[in-house]
């Protein structure tokens, strides 16, 4: 496995040969390490991985929920297409398929990607928020600008399969706006599944959270990206 630093991220593949690309989208915390572990595992996996950082200029994060309301999705898709332009043209992805992945807000922009974005053949949202009318990112003060679109009305365009992943107790997710999701994509054409895992709250793949963390319903999740990426980008 090989893995530097490239402008927009953290890159990591395979050794040789050309593979399928993954952009991973980090949480509201920024690319910790655990996002740069994610690509190594990845590219252990036969995919040549970008996790991208979002927040390349330095910042400060005091309460989350307010950055994340915001954060300007046209902006962030913006960087999201730019890493999986980078990706396209990369040696070590060649001519193959890109996907996309991501974790809490990262999620929400893996599914707003896998609608809007050009060049992708499959994404996975882990626990992304769907809606801006209730939960974390509910605010009468939303910029229209900032937030065009909310994931739940955006899923009717969805350009590529998309994997759904999410805890039952997820305190930041109601479970109706998971029932919404799953009904939206079942009316719709593209391939689609969507996976709630019981006794499993939000951020439940964060191994460095031990309190969020769930080792097996985390392993099973990985392993159902893995098999989403390998029917869908192979």
């Amino acid at each position: 496995m090989k893995s530097r630093d490239v402008p927009l991220g953290f890159l990591a593949h395979p050794d040789t040969g050309t593979h399928p690309g993954v952009v991973i989208v980090h949480d509201v915390w920024g690319l910790a390490e655990l996002y740069r572990e994610f690509a190594r595992r990845l590219a252990q996996a036969g995919f040549a991985a970008l996790a991208i950082d979002l927040y390349r200029r330095e910042v400060k994060i005091t309460n989350p929920g307010e950055w994340m309301r915001e954060l300007s999705d046209p902006a962030v898709l913006k960087d999201v297409q730019s890493a999986i332009d980078f990706l396209h043209a990369d040696p070590s992805v060649g001519s193959g398929r890109v996907g996309v992945a991501g974790f809490c807000i990262g999620g929400t922009y893996a599914l707003l990607a896998a609608c809007t974005c050009q060049g992708l053949a499959a994404g996975v949202s882990f626990y992304g928020i769907l809606s801006y009318q209730h939960g974390l990112l509910s605010s009468p003060d939303l910029d229209p600008a900032k937030k065009p679109r909310e994931p739940l009305h955006a899923i009717g365009d969805l350009r590529c399969p998309l994997l759904g992943i999410f805890g039952a107790s997820d305190e930041f997710i109601p479970s109706d706006d998971v029932k919404e999701l799953e009904a939206n994509l079942a009316r719709g054409a593209v391939p689609s599944e969507v996976r709630v895992y019981p006794g499993c709250g939000h951020a439940f793949l964060n191994e460095t959270r031990a309190q969020a963390f769930r080792q097996e319903s985390a392993a099973d999740a990985w392993q159902r990206m893995l098999d989403w990426f390998g029917r869908y980008l192979r």
